[in-house]
């Protein structure tokens, strides 16, 4: 029945295969005992492979979460050890994100977890059809991209 009524609806069946994933992700992660979310783990990934040092605004522009969502979840991890945050030289409360060595540990423990997650929602995708796919999600992120409003 829920097929029937997802022909045609795009926005629908993004919104339910995103929810599978974070499900997926959430679940993946609690069996694991990770004790992070996959939205942390994501935060962690970020830092580390990005040779720029981030801040809070660009972490937020990237994983497209508002400012209040964002903060909340740098401060638990702060709490965690798992990341610092290093005043910035002009004086705002504007801060650097660091990824601790106790961070980059966890982040290294998950990875393989990570991997192991995307192969399975990539199984059977061939890499024509996963290039399709990037392009038009692309384009449809653009098309709505700038009428979403959020504090970022």
């Amino acid at each position: 029945m829920y097929r029937e009524y997802l022909k045609g609806r795009i926005g629908s069946l993004i919104y339910i295969t995103g929810t599978l994933i974070r499900g997926l992700s959430t679940q993946t992660f609690t069996e694991k005992d990770f004790g992070i979310t996959p939205d942390q783990y994501v935060i962690l990934y970020l830092l580390t492979e990005n040779d720029e040092i981030m801040y809070q605004r660009q972490l937020a522009e990237v994983m497209f979460k508002d400012r209040a969502n964002i903060s909340r979840i740098i401060d638990i991890m702060h709490q965690k050890g798992l990341i610092e945050k290093v005043p910035d030289s002009n004086g705002r409360k504007i801060y650097k994100l660091i990824v601790t060595p106790k961070g980059k540990e966890l982040k290294d423990k998950i990875f393989p977890t990570d991997i192991n997650i995307r192969k399975m929602i990539r199984n059977n995708i061939t890499e024509e059809e996963l290039a399709v796919t990037f392009r038009t999600l692309e384009k449809m992120n653009m098309n709505i991209r700038d009428s979403v409003k959020l504090q970022i």
